[in-house]
């Protein structure tokens, strides 16, 4: 990876914060849920050799399961292992409509 070369944690985020009904990641209770990378760190992903951790906020209304098997079916397509996903919050706030 290269400086201009997004790493496996963002494509993560990317994939997931993409799903409808994701309003963003989490990081955990006491900050936990990340990735480190030098010089910064990618919060709610934690990539194992054996499983995918993603930690997300929802948004308000939006079918929990079928939002999480969206989440894992995007993440299927950038990582060859399990996906754990955890919804830490809620976000309440409106949708704006165009």
């Amino acid at each position: 990876m290269t400086a201009d070369q997004p790493s496996l944690a963002d494509l993560v985020v990317a994939a997931v914060t993409t799903v409808d009904g994701v309003s963003g990641m989490h990081a955990g209770m006491f900050g936990e849920v990340a990735t480190y990378l030098p010089g910064r760190r990618v919060i709610g992903v934690q990539l194992r050799e054996d499983v995918t951790n993603v930690h997300v906020i929802l948004r308000w209304g939006v079918p929990l399961p079928d939002t999480v098997d969206a989440i894992r079916a995007a993440l299927a397509l950038v990582v060859n292992t399990p996906v754990h996903v955890t919804v830490e919050d809620v976000d309440t706030e409106p949708v704006a409509r165009a």
